[in-house]
């Protein structure tokens, strides 16, 4: 029997194939956005090495994710609320800066210690924020004692860092490395990277770390994804378990994020749930990845966004808000005792799910 040549056999499939899928899905986005206004603000607390601090979360609006627009993530839609065009001007970036600021001093009775900036794809990356307005940014914050940045591993260099370092900020960027198995990160999340790539980006934020002045800090955020497309319930705890090991392990990396899965617009996650491919993540899982890493080199931390609804984590609607509020609880104290104090009767149904469920038929319960 012949074989094909592996030229052959890759033409149309990978991440070629994700790639054409995910552009087709999010050429049916029909709305648009305004570059002075940023996509969203909010004030919280976090937990960072210093301890919890009161922060202010600022979603940029810039042209987009560089990678998302080639196609991109299965999961993200994120690049559906990125201005048209492709570009975003300093003036207009520092316009959405001012807003963010009148909302914290309108919402906060002080200024918040930490600062967390994401753009919905990097930060780091010129083509999204230029120089010129990340170092307006670094003036701007130059005052508080933590900021946050987000990007892909490609664009993290110790001179971008040092641009926020330099003010006496303690910095970190925020790596969506999804999974540190390259296999699931590939093939589930079509996210083009390798884990060692991710290993670089922890290297060049130590460097910066030890350039540094004083007591200044820089290092890496790891934020994981919990339940890609494609596996099940129990092979997506493991890989998380694993994955929070690892990138614990990584010198420069003191924080990993772990997020739940939930269903965007304008993505092939929307497509597979709404055809029955998907289930997001049960909450018992988030809370049991938790508690197995409680032991791990790092802060380990997770936000389940949308959690109770259908398309978010969830459990069976009658806990999801005391096993949300026991996570929340987990993030600031780091005790995987919070866990006991809930309990419902769906954890057996996720228990067998667990057990039971296999590629081949799931979602095994919605």
């Amino acid at each position: 029997m012949s074989k094909p040549s592996p030229e052959v056999y890759e033409q149309g499939k990978g991440m070629d194939a994700h790639n054409q899928a995910m552009r087709e899905i999010r050429s049916r986005k029909e709305a648009s956005y305004d570059p002075h206004e940023p996509t969203r603000v909010w004030l919280d607390e976090d937990n960072t090495p210093d301890g919890v601090k009161t922060s202010l979360t600022i979603i940029l609006n810039t042209g987009g994710c560089r990678w998302a627009r080639a196609g991109g993530c299965t999961m993200c839609g994120y690049v559906a609320e990125s201005v048209d065009g492709g570009s975003v001007s300093h003036d207009a970036l520092m316009d959405q800066i001012d807003v963010c600021l009148a909302h914290e001093a309108d919402n906060a009775d002080e200024q918040a210690d930490l600062i967390k900036i994401y753009t919905s794809g990097s930060f780091l990356d010129e083509r999204e924020v230029g120089a010129e307005s990340r170092r307006a940014i670094a003036d701007t914050f130059a005052d508080r004692d933590r900021i946050v940045v987000e990007s892909l591993p490609d664009f993290v260099d110790r001179e971008k860092i040092g641009d926020f370092t330099q003010h006496g900020l303690d910095t970190d960027v925020a790596i969506g490395l999804e999974t540190a198995t390259d296999r699931v990160r590939h093939d589930c999340v079509n996210k083009y990277f390798d884990f060692a790539d991710f290993e670089d980006a922890c290297a060049e934020a130590a460097a910066a770390d030890a350039e540094a002045d004083g007591d200044v800090e820089a290092g890496i955020k790891a934020y994981l994804l919990m339940k890609p497309p494609f596996l099940t319930e129990s092979e997506a705890a493991e890989d998380m378990i694993s994955s929070v090991e690892r990138c614990a392990d990584v010198e420069g990396c003191h924080t990993v994020s772990m997020n739940p899965c939930n269903v965007q617009r304008y993505t092939m996650v929307d497509d597979l749930y709404f055809e029955d491919g998907y289930r997001p993540p049960w909450l018992w899982s988030v809370a049991h990845v938790l508690e197995e890493t409680a032991d791990a080199d790092a802060i380990v931390v997770s936000d389940p966004v949308g959690h109770g609804s259908d398309r978010g984590p969830h459990n069976c609607t009658e806990c999801d808000d005391r096993v949300q509020k026991a996570i929340k609880d987990f993030d600031l104290r780091q005790d995987p005792s919070v866990f006991e104090q809930v309990s419902c009767e769906c954890k057996l149904t996720w228990e067998t799910v667990i057990e039971r469920e296999r590629s081949f038929n799931q979602p095994l319960t919605r």
